[in-house]
Protein backbone atom coordinates (compact mmCIF):
# COMPACT_ATOMS: atom_id res chain seq x y z
CA UNK A 1 0.00 0.00 0.00
CA UNK A 2 2.88 2.28 0.81
CA UNK A 3 4.37 1.78 -2.69
CA UNK A 4 1.01 2.55 -4.30
CA UNK A 5 0.88 5.86 -2.36
CA UNK A 6 4.39 6.82 -3.52
CA UNK A 7 3.47 5.96 -7.12
CA UNK A 8 0.36 8.14 -6.91
CA UNK A 9 2.40 11.07 -5.57
CA UNK A 10 4.96 10.74 -8.39
CA UNK A 11 2.26 10.56 -11.06
CA UNK A 12 0.49 13.59 -9.62
CA UNK A 13 3.74 15.57 -9.61
CA UNK A 14 4.40 14.78 -13.27
CA UNK A 15 0.86 15.69 -14.31
CA UNK A 16 0.81 19.06 -12.56
CA UNK A 17 1.07 22.02 -14.91
CA UNK A 18 3.49 24.80 -13.92
CA UNK A 19 1.87 27.88 -12.43
CA UNK A 20 3.04 30.74 -14.61
CA UNK A 21 3.29 34.30 -13.38
CA UNK A 22 3.44 37.27 -15.72
CA UNK A 23 6.01 39.62 -14.22
CA UNK A 24 6.49 43.19 -15.44
CA UNK A 25 8.96 45.94 -14.63
CA UNK A 26 8.63 49.45 -16.04
CA UNK A 27 11.02 52.33 -15.48
CA UNK A 28 13.03 55.20 -16.90
CA UNK A 29 16.64 55.10 -18.07
CA UNK A 30 18.91 56.48 -20.79
CA UNK A 31 16.60 59.42 -21.40
CA UNK A 32 13.68 57.14 -22.25
CA UNK A 33 11.47 54.41 -20.76
CA UNK A 34 11.85 50.66 -20.51
CA UNK A 35 9.34 47.83 -20.22
CA UNK A 36 10.29 44.26 -19.36
CA UNK A 37 7.87 41.33 -19.28
CA UNK A 38 8.64 37.72 -18.51
CA UNK A 39 6.83 34.54 -17.58
CA UNK A 40 8.09 32.42 -14.70
CA UNK A 41 6.91 30.38 -11.74
CA UNK A 42 8.92 32.61 -9.45
CA UNK A 43 11.57 35.31 -9.76
CA UNK A 44 14.05 37.12 -7.58
CA UNK A 45 14.71 39.85 -10.16
CA UNK A 46 13.34 43.31 -9.37
CA UNK A 47 13.61 46.88 -10.60
CA UNK A 48 16.74 47.69 -8.51
CA UNK A 49 18.76 45.10 -10.43
CA UNK A 50 17.58 46.37 -13.83
CA UNK A 51 18.18 50.01 -12.90
CA UNK A 52 21.67 49.13 -11.66
CA UNK A 53 22.54 47.41 -14.96
CA UNK A 54 21.36 50.36 -17.06
CA UNK A 55 23.08 52.91 -14.79
CA UNK A 56 26.36 51.00 -15.16
CA UNK A 57 26.05 51.10 -18.95
CA UNK A 58 25.45 54.86 -18.79
CA UNK A 59 28.69 55.39 -16.86
CA UNK A 60 30.43 53.83 -19.83
CA UNK A 61 28.51 54.91 -22.95
CA UNK A 62 26.46 58.06 -22.29
CA UNK A 63 27.63 61.28 -23.96
CA UNK A 64 25.20 63.08 -21.64
CA UNK A 65 27.20 61.97 -18.59
CA UNK A 66 30.30 64.21 -18.43
CA UNK A 67 32.12 61.59 -16.34
CA UNK A 68 31.39 58.57 -18.55
CA UNK A 69 34.19 56.71 -20.31
CA UNK A 70 33.01 58.01 -23.68
CA UNK A 71 33.00 61.59 -22.43
CA UNK A 72 36.51 61.11 -21.10
CA UNK A 73 37.61 59.75 -24.48
CA UNK A 74 36.01 62.68 -26.29
CA UNK A 75 37.76 65.13 -23.97
CA UNK A 76 41.09 63.32 -24.36
CA UNK A 77 43.64 64.02 -27.07
CA UNK A 78 44.85 60.42 -27.23
CA UNK A 79 43.19 57.41 -25.57
CA UNK A 80 41.08 55.95 -22.79
CA UNK A 81 41.08 52.57 -21.03
CA UNK A 82 37.78 50.85 -21.80
CA UNK A 83 35.52 48.71 -19.63
CA UNK A 84 33.73 45.64 -21.01
CA UNK A 85 30.62 47.57 -22.11
CA UNK A 86 32.60 50.14 -24.05
CA UNK A 87 34.82 47.56 -25.68
CA UNK A 88 31.84 45.43 -26.80
CA UNK A 89 30.11 48.42 -28.38
CA UNK A 90 33.24 49.88 -30.01
CA UNK A 91 34.21 46.55 -31.55
CA UNK A 92 30.75 46.08 -33.03
CA UNK A 93 30.63 49.72 -34.18
CA UNK A 94 33.90 49.40 -36.08
CA UNK A 95 32.72 46.15 -37.68
CA UNK A 96 29.45 47.81 -38.77
CA UNK A 97 31.43 50.76 -40.15
CA UNK A 98 33.37 48.37 -42.34
CA UNK A 99 30.32 46.32 -43.37
CA UNK A 100 28.41 49.45 -44.45
CA UNK A 101 31.28 51.15 -46.24
CA UNK A 102 31.44 53.95 -43.67
CA UNK A 103 27.72 54.79 -43.60
CA UNK A 104 27.49 53.73 -39.94
CA UNK A 105 30.13 55.82 -38.18
CA UNK A 106 30.27 56.60 -34.47
CA UNK A 107 32.86 59.36 -35.06
CA UNK A 108 30.03 61.44 -36.54
CA UNK A 109 29.65 63.05 -33.08
CA UNK A 110 31.00 66.51 -34.11
CA UNK A 111 28.41 66.68 -36.89
CA UNK A 112 25.62 65.40 -34.63
CA UNK A 113 26.49 68.14 -32.16
CA UNK A 114 26.68 70.82 -34.88
CA UNK A 115 23.21 69.91 -36.13
CA UNK A 116 21.77 70.26 -32.63
CA UNK A 117 21.38 66.64 -31.53
CA UNK A 118 24.15 66.51 -28.94
CA UNK A 119 24.36 67.46 -25.24
CA UNK A 120 25.16 71.12 -25.97
CA UNK A 121 22.48 73.54 -27.11
CA UNK A 122 23.10 75.03 -30.53
CA UNK A 123 21.69 78.15 -32.17
CA UNK A 124 21.23 78.17 -35.93
CA UNK A 125 22.30 75.71 -38.59
CA UNK A 126 25.96 75.03 -39.45
CA UNK A 127 27.24 76.56 -42.71
CA UNK A 128 29.14 74.70 -45.41
CA UNK A 129 32.52 75.87 -44.11
CA UNK A 130 31.75 74.45 -40.67
CA UNK A 131 30.59 71.15 -42.15
CA UNK A 132 33.77 70.87 -44.23
CA UNK A 133 35.93 71.51 -41.18
CA UNK A 134 34.07 68.98 -39.02
CA UNK A 135 34.18 66.28 -41.69
CA UNK A 136 37.96 66.23 -41.30
CA UNK A 137 37.31 64.86 -37.80
CA UNK A 138 35.00 62.06 -38.96
CA UNK A 139 36.03 58.50 -39.85
CA UNK A 140 36.19 55.35 -37.71
CA UNK A 141 39.44 54.49 -39.48
CA UNK A 142 40.89 57.01 -37.01
CA UNK A 143 40.04 54.69 -34.10
CA UNK A 144 42.59 52.09 -32.98
CA UNK A 145 41.94 49.30 -30.46
CA UNK A 146 44.96 48.07 -28.51
CA UNK A 147 43.99 45.63 -25.80
CA UNK A 148 41.74 47.53 -23.39
CA UNK A 149 42.79 50.91 -24.81
CA UNK A 150 40.94 52.92 -27.44
CA UNK A 151 43.22 55.35 -29.27
CA UNK A 152 42.37 58.22 -31.62
CA UNK A 153 44.67 59.17 -34.49
CA UNK A 154 43.46 62.77 -34.46
CA UNK A 155 42.83 64.81 -31.28
CA UNK A 156 39.56 66.14 -32.71
CA UNK A 157 37.99 62.64 -33.03
CA UNK A 158 34.90 62.22 -30.85
CA UNK A 159 32.39 59.39 -30.72
CA UNK A 160 28.65 59.03 -30.19
CA UNK A 161 27.26 55.49 -29.82
CA UNK A 162 23.60 56.46 -29.44
CA UNK A 163 22.88 54.62 -32.69
CA UNK A 164 23.89 51.28 -31.18
CA UNK A 165 24.07 51.58 -27.38
CA UNK A 166 20.34 51.16 -26.71
CA UNK A 167 20.26 47.90 -28.64
CA UNK A 168 23.30 46.77 -26.68
CA UNK A 169 21.53 47.68 -23.42
CA UNK A 170 18.56 45.53 -24.44
CA UNK A 171 20.91 42.60 -25.02
CA UNK A 172 22.62 43.05 -21.66
CA UNK A 173 19.27 42.99 -19.83
CA UNK A 174 18.08 40.00 -21.89
CA UNK A 175 21.28 38.10 -21.12
CA UNK A 176 20.83 38.91 -17.42
CA UNK A 177 17.33 37.40 -17.50
CA UNK A 178 18.61 34.28 -19.23
CA UNK A 179 21.43 33.94 -16.70
CA UNK A 180 18.70 33.76 -14.04
CA UNK A 181 16.87 30.96 -15.79
CA UNK A 182 14.22 33.05 -17.55
CA UNK A 183 13.36 31.63 -20.97
CA UNK A 184 10.18 33.51 -21.92
CA UNK A 185 10.58 37.30 -22.00
CA UNK A 186 10.28 40.60 -23.84
CA UNK A 187 12.74 43.44 -23.16
CA UNK A 188 12.01 46.90 -24.59
CA UNK A 189 14.10 50.05 -24.09
CA UNK A 190 13.15 53.16 -26.03
CA UNK A 191 11.31 51.10 -28.63
CA UNK A 192 14.18 48.65 -29.21
CA UNK A 193 12.98 45.10 -28.49
CA UNK A 194 14.32 41.61 -27.93
CA UNK A 195 12.19 38.56 -27.26
CA UNK A 196 12.62 34.90 -26.47
CA UNK A 197 10.17 32.10 -25.88
CA UNK A 198 6.38 32.37 -25.72
CA UNK A 199 3.57 33.84 -23.70
CA UNK A 200 2.57 31.54 -20.87
CA UNK A 201 0.43 29.62 -20.42
CA UNK A 202 -0.61 28.78 -23.96
CA UNK A 203 2.67 29.08 -25.84
CA UNK A 204 1.64 31.94 -28.13
CA UNK A 205 4.44 33.76 -29.94
CA UNK A 206 5.35 37.28 -28.86
CA UNK A 207 3.73 39.95 -31.04
CA UNK A 208 5.38 43.27 -31.88
CA UNK A 209 3.74 46.18 -33.70
CA UNK A 210 5.54 48.30 -36.30
CA UNK A 211 4.92 52.05 -36.14
CA UNK A 212 3.49 53.84 -39.15
CA UNK A 213 4.25 57.55 -39.78
CA UNK A 214 1.65 60.19 -40.54
CA UNK A 215 1.08 62.07 -43.77
CA UNK A 216 4.01 64.43 -43.30
CA UNK A 217 6.61 61.76 -42.39
CA UNK A 218 7.23 63.31 -38.97
CA UNK A 219 4.18 62.12 -37.02
CA UNK A 220 3.06 58.72 -35.81
CA UNK A 221 -0.43 57.44 -36.50
CA UNK A 222 -0.95 53.75 -35.85
CA UNK A 223 0.48 50.25 -35.88
CA UNK A 224 0.83 49.24 -39.53
CA UNK A 225 2.11 45.67 -39.27
CA UNK A 226 2.41 43.00 -36.59
CA UNK A 227 5.37 40.65 -36.31
CA UNK A 228 5.17 37.36 -34.42
CA UNK A 229 8.49 35.84 -33.29
CA UNK A 230 9.77 33.52 -30.58
CA UNK A 231 13.41 34.63 -30.66
CA UNK A 232 15.32 37.67 -31.89
CA UNK A 233 15.33 41.45 -31.82
CA UNK A 234 13.43 44.18 -33.63
CA UNK A 235 14.42 47.85 -33.78
CA UNK A 236 13.15 50.80 -35.80
CA UNK A 237 14.81 53.95 -37.10
CA UNK A 238 12.77 56.75 -38.61
CA UNK A 239 12.96 60.37 -39.65
CA UNK A 240 9.96 61.05 -37.38
CA UNK A 241 11.68 59.86 -34.21
CA UNK A 242 14.03 62.81 -33.62
CA UNK A 243 13.79 66.07 -35.51
CA UNK A 244 13.33 69.80 -35.11
CA UNK A 245 12.32 72.70 -37.30
CA UNK A 246 14.72 75.53 -38.15
CA UNK A 247 14.50 78.24 -40.79
CA UNK A 248 11.43 76.54 -42.21
CA UNK A 249 13.19 73.18 -42.56
CA UNK A 250 12.69 69.91 -40.71
CA UNK A 251 16.07 68.61 -39.60
CA UNK A 252 16.37 64.87 -38.97
CA UNK A 253 18.82 63.34 -36.49
CA UNK A 254 20.07 60.90 -39.14
CA UNK A 255 23.35 62.46 -40.29
CA UNK A 256 25.09 61.10 -43.37
CA UNK A 257 28.82 61.00 -42.48
CA UNK A 258 29.72 61.06 -46.17
CA UNK A 259 28.14 64.48 -46.76
CA UNK A 260 28.00 65.94 -43.26
CA UNK A 261 24.32 66.79 -43.73
CA UNK A 262 21.09 65.18 -42.47
CA UNK A 263 20.12 62.26 -44.66
CA UNK A 264 17.52 62.98 -47.33
CA UNK A 265 15.96 60.18 -49.36
CA UNK A 266 12.61 58.45 -49.84
CA UNK A 267 12.83 56.33 -46.69
CA UNK A 268 10.58 57.27 -43.77
CA UNK A 269 11.37 54.37 -41.47
CA UNK A 270 13.27 51.08 -41.39
CA UNK A 271 12.51 48.19 -39.03
CA UNK A 272 15.21 45.54 -38.71
CA UNK A 273 14.91 42.00 -37.36
CA UNK A 274 18.14 40.29 -36.26
CA UNK A 275 19.38 37.70 -33.81
CA UNK A 276 20.29 40.33 -31.22
CA UNK A 277 19.38 43.95 -30.59
CA UNK A 278 22.86 45.40 -31.01
CA UNK A 279 22.88 44.16 -34.63
CA UNK A 280 19.37 45.40 -35.42
CA UNK A 281 20.01 48.77 -33.78
CA UNK A 282 23.29 49.38 -35.60
CA UNK A 283 21.91 48.58 -39.03
CA UNK A 284 18.52 50.32 -38.87
CA UNK A 285 20.17 53.77 -38.99
CA UNK A 286 22.61 52.72 -41.71
CA UNK A 287 19.80 51.38 -43.89
CA UNK A 288 17.88 54.64 -43.47
CA UNK A 289 20.85 56.59 -44.81
CA UNK A 290 21.42 54.17 -47.73
CA UNK A 291 18.05 54.78 -49.36
CA UNK A 292 15.53 52.12 -50.38
CA UNK A 293 17.22 50.46 -53.37
CA UNK A 294 20.66 50.07 -51.84
CA UNK A 295 19.23 49.14 -48.41
CA UNK A 296 17.08 46.37 -49.89
CA UNK A 297 20.04 44.97 -51.84
CA UNK A 298 22.20 45.10 -48.70
CA UNK A 299 19.67 43.23 -46.54
CA UNK A 300 18.85 40.56 -49.12
CA UNK A 301 22.53 39.60 -49.22
CA UNK A 302 22.60 39.08 -45.44
CA UNK A 303 21.26 35.93 -43.82
CA UNK A 304 21.49 37.42 -40.33
CA UNK A 305 18.83 40.12 -40.73
CA UNK A 306 15.55 41.10 -42.38
CA UNK A 307 13.98 44.53 -42.82
CA UNK A 308 10.70 46.35 -43.41
CA UNK A 309 10.73 49.73 -45.19
CA UNK A 310 8.19 52.56 -45.20
CA UNK A 311 8.90 55.13 -47.90
CA UNK A 312 7.42 57.91 -49.99
CA UNK A 313 6.90 57.18 -53.67
CA UNK A 314 7.82 59.55 -56.50
CA UNK A 315 4.15 60.59 -56.58
CA UNK A 316 4.16 61.47 -52.88
CA UNK A 317 2.20 58.50 -51.57
CA UNK A 318 3.32 56.52 -48.50
CA UNK A 319 4.09 52.88 -49.29
CA UNK A 320 5.86 49.96 -47.67
CA UNK A 321 7.85 46.92 -48.69
CA UNK A 322 10.08 44.36 -47.02
CA UNK A 323 12.91 41.92 -47.62
CA UNK A 324 11.93 38.35 -48.44
CA UNK A 325 12.80 37.02 -44.97
CA UNK A 326 10.82 39.75 -43.21
CA UNK A 327 7.55 38.79 -44.95
CA UNK A 328 7.77 35.41 -43.23
CA UNK A 329 7.58 37.12 -39.83
CA UNK A 330 4.41 39.12 -40.50
CA UNK A 331 1.08 38.15 -38.92
CA UNK A 332 -1.87 37.86 -41.33
CA UNK A 333 -4.20 40.87 -40.99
Amino acid sequence: MRYLYVLLVICTAFNQQPTWRKIQINGKAQGTTYHITWYAQDSTIGQPQIDSILAKIDTSLSIYNPFSLISRFNDSASFVIMDTHMRNVIERSIDTYRQTGGIFDITVEPLVQAWGFGPKKMTGLPDSATIKKLKACVGSNNLVLKGTMLHKLKPCIKIDVNGIAQGYSVDVVANYLEAHGIRNYLVEIGGEIRVKGHKQPGGEKMKIGIEAPGDNDFELTMISKIVAVDSGAITTSGSYRKFYESEGKKISHLIDPRTGYPSQNELISVTVFARDAITADAYDNALMVMGLKRAMQFVEKRKDMAAHFIYRTSKGAVADTASSRFYKLLQPQ
